[in-house]
Order: structure tokens, then sequence, then C-alpha cells
């Protein structure tokens, strides 16, 4: 294999450079040329498919820095679909055009859908990426453990049965993915702890919004950031019990730090967060606000007289206040893990193309005799009964739904990733960058700009 071409797709993560630039490294050492594709799928179905020489002489180009956030190659929510096979030869023309006989795409479940009709054609492989954690499986027969039920739109519903009580952590298939330990560290140390300290002052309850969708594993990272409660989408919301323990710790130590995933339910399985009903450009249901939703819900129970009898705030709605962290969770400098394991992927993801394989994901797994090593899995492995790849769940036994705080296991599961999470140049980069003179006089250098004089076109 004499050239490979990447891409980054989906969402923006921390640690999608690192990824590019453990895959260029692997491959100069391979001697094989690497293109990036520009904007994801979106630049293949350009008919002159903008790219760039990421490796010229086998020598990494200066602007692909593992240490930054984003992507310089630019990403897109825009896919291939598998029923377009015009599309699909037109594509796979273009690439041939440009010499290159494999393709490394980085992304999420959505990528693996653009990527999988491509695979008819050229080896292709995935590098994973997601701050939510949601790609991969608790055990090997979870992709099958779903059943799809005819919903009156003539689509279908889909519905995750009960499956194992529990789970053995060495079993669990792509135990972390690059960007989630950076979000979890910008949640938990830059956002929960802060917070508190307000609503400690003020004699208020906070309600922090998280994201990761319909999987809790950023709420439950946040437990480092020692929130009181933490509501996960997997377990659906007592909203009895919560409200009797929000008057517990509001009575001990007169305010509540709440964390809440933005796709958490109510008993009833509706969603809290889904109050329109629009969608993201991927089909995902666009969560509109759990958090402000759970105020709602607190301030009607628990009542102005409440607060204003213990005279700590004038009113419910004064003493409930919500904040989403939003996207501050997908950008920025990565952190050592995500960074470190990140390289690793994408160097595997170059090994695999050159040992043959096609259509698989590389995959960061974890044993105790072992710590993190990467390995790969064929994509189908993901896939259920049906052909669909739905978002890895946490597991229910991660979490302790009568404490609302991580269980013994969930606690296992966490310290392997963020135990020396961040390294020592991590917080240099705060001290010496953060605050350096040179901001206030030079404006912010985009590597878009260098990158687009390195752009080339079919």
């Amino acid at each position: 294999m004499r050239r490979i071409g990447i891409l980054t797709a989906g969402g923006d993560t921390p640690a999608l450079n690192a990824t590019i630039h453990g895959a260029v490294v692997r491959a100069n050492a391979l001697k094989i040329e690497v293109y990036g594709i520009i904007k994801g799928f979106s630049g293949m179905l350009n008919p002159r498919v903008p790219h760039v020489h990421l490796n010229p002489l086998f020598s990494t180009i200066p602007e692909l820095n593992p240490c930054a956030g984003g992507s310089i190659l630019g990403a897109s929510r825009t896919y291939i679909h598998a029923d377009d096979t015009a599309t699909v030869q037109e594509v796979a023309g273009r690439l041939h055009s440009l010499g290159i006989e494999g393709l490394i795409c980085i992304g999420g479940d959505g990528t693996i859908n653009g990527m999988q009709p491509l695979s008819q054609c050229f080896p292709t492989v995935l590098a994973p990426k997601t701050i939510d954690n949601d790609l991969g499986l608790n055990y090997a027969e979870e992709a099958t453990e779903w059943l799809r039920e005819p919903a009156q739109s003539g689509k279908f519903l889909y519905r995750k049965l009960p499956g194992r009580p529990d789970v053995e952590l060495e079993e669990m298939i792509n135990y972390a993915t690059p960007g989630y330990a950076t979000a979890v560290y910008v949640a938990a140390a830059s956002g929960i702890q802060r917070i508190r300290t307000t609503a400690e002052s003020h004699r208020r309850i906070a309600i922090i919004e998280v994201m990761g969708r319909d999987s809790g594993y950023i709420a439950l990272g946040s437990a480092y950031g020692q929130p009181d409660i933490i509501l996960i989408p997997e377990v659906p919301v007592n909203y009895p019990r919560l409200e009797s323990r929000v008057r517990e710790l509001y009575e001990l130590q007169k305010h509540v730090v709440m964390v809440v995933g933005e796709g958490v339910v109510d008993e009833r399985g509706h969603s809290l967060g889904a109050i329109s009903k629009s969608t993201d450009p991927a089909g995902n249901v666009i969560f509109s606000g759990a958090a402000e939703h759970l105020k709602q819900m607190l301030a009607k129970s628990i009542g102005d007289e409440y607060f204003v009898g213990k005279r700590r705030n004038e009113s419910a709605d004064s003493a409930i206040f919500t904040r989403k962290l939003g996207h501050t969770q997908r950008g920025g400098r990565p952190i050592l893990f995500d960074r470190f394991h990140a390289a690793q992927l994408g160097g595997k993801a170059v090994e695999i193309l050159v040992e043959g394989f096609n259509n698989c994901i590389v995959t960061l797994q974890w044993t105790a005799g072992r710590g993190f090593f990467v390995d790969s899995i064929t994509a189908n492995k993901l896939r259920d009964q049906w052909g669909i790849i739905h978002p890895r769940r946490m597991h229910h036994s991660l979490y302790d739904a009568h404490r609302f705080q991580p269980s013994k296991l969930g606690i296992e599961y966490l310290l392997p990733i963020f135990t020396n999470a961040i390294g020592a140049d991590d917080l240099e980069e705060v001290r010496m960058q953060q605050f350096n003179p040179g901001n206030l006089t030079r404006r912010y250098q985009s590597v878009n700009v260098d990158m687009q004089k390195r752009m080339r076109y079919l």
C-alpha cells in the first residue's frame, strides 16, 4: 500500500489531531503517503476533492499538532448512504484518481454507516472518537439485545432489552473513546467545582447539564467534581426520591449541586430534554433542556414558601439555577490520556490497513494485567440483527440509583482512565499560554490559514 486517505467526520472532539498525527507517524515509518480529505465525506462529494498531503517526503507537516483541539482537516455531518450506489461509485472513482488505496475514517456510529459503502470499493478502517463514549459494547452479545417495533410513522422503534444484570470491565469492547477523558476533565474540574462555590455562597440549587445524549458516561465521570446528585439517561428519574434527596441535602448544607445527563428520562421513558422534535443533521433529536425541565419540576413541587420561609431566597425560581456546559466539553487541548491513546489508535488503523483488513474498527481495550492496549474488531460486530448500530449505553451496574452516585464498579471503571490522565505538560501549558502577554497584542492565528495554502484539488 503506497497511499492512504484520512478524514474526520461528525462532531469535533479534542483528540482528532492526535489520531491523525498517530496515523501519519506510523505511515512515515512504513513509507506510505497520507492524503487528508478536507471536510470529511463532504470533501469526497466535491468533484474536486479538496485534500492536503500530510507527509511530503514522509515527514509530518508542522501544522499537524497532536496537542491542538479540533481537526486540521475540518469535519462535517454529511454522510454517504449505502443505497446511493451512483454516488458511492463516483466517490470511489475520485479517490482512485488520487491514487488512494485505503481509507481511515475518524468518527462514531454515523461515520461507520458512511464508511461501509466505500468498503466495497477499497479497504476502510474506523478510528473511534466521541466525547459521549458511546461507541462500543458492554459485552460481545449486547449488540443483539434489541427489539424492533413498528411505529405510527411507518418506521421502526428500537427498544433495549434488560440484558445481563452485571458486566465485567475486561469484557468491554472499546473501553473508552478519545475525547471522553478531556470532556470529563472540563465538566468536573472547570465546570462543577467552580459552580459549586456560587451555589454554596448564595444558598442555591445548581443543576448542571452535561453532554452524552442517551449515554451517561460524562455524567458518571463528573463524580470527580463531587456533585451531590448525578442523574444518567440509562436510569429513569424517580422524581419523589429525587425531590426528597434534594430537600435532605438543602437542609443539611444549604445548597445542592446536581449533574444531569442531557438525555435523562422520566419513569414513563419520556425524555426530559427533548422539548422540541427538531433534529441535528445526523437525525438525532436535539435535547433542548433537561436541566431547565428539572428546574421547573423542582420549583413547582418545593414551592416559593419553602425558600422564602427559610430566608434564603426570594422564590424557588431564584433559588434554583441551571447551567449547560455545552460545547466547552468538545473543544480545546486534549489531556494526556486522550492524546496518547488517540495516537495509538491512529497508528493501529494504518497497520491493519496494511495487513489487509477491511471494514474494521480499531478499539482501546483494558485488562487489569495489561492495562490499556489497542485491538480491532469487524464493524458489523456493533450491528444488531437488523443492521443498526445503537449507541452504547452505560451499564446500570456502574451506577447506584439509590445514592445518585457511581457504584463500586463505576468507580473501578473510572479509575484506570483518570488516574494520571493529566500530564505535567498540560498544566505547564496553562501556566505558559493562558496569560501569555503576547495574547494581548497578537490576533489568534488559525491553522486554517496555513492549511488553505497546502490544499490541493483533483
